[in-house]
């Protein structure tokens, strides 16, 4: 059986079965590509990573944490042309 690709952000996931993500996970996680991601950690719009040793992992609860303070939760500024 085929796993989804995770460098994908329009790939569906699985939730994640363990608590901490690798950056390509995590990005996946919240939807967005591995770029992306890396710009809403520098802008404070996600998480830092935790270190484990060289690794740098991130928390699936901080990542929810950061993702439902994200703004949006109504068609204010809904756009058609990105459905």
């Amino acid at each position: 059986m085929p796993t989804p690709a995770t460098n994908n952000a329009r790939t569906v996931l699985p939730p994640p079965t363990r608590r901490g993500l690798s950056r390509v996970e995590a990005a996946g996680y919240i939807g967005v590509g591995a770029s992306k991601f890396d710009a809403m950690v520098a802008d404070n719009l996600m998480p830092k990573p935790k270190k484990m040793g060289t690794r740098r992992v991130w928390d699936v609860r901080a990542l929810d944490q950061y993702f439902d303070l994200l703004p949006g939760g109504d068609d204010s500024d809904h756009n058609p042309w990105d459905d």
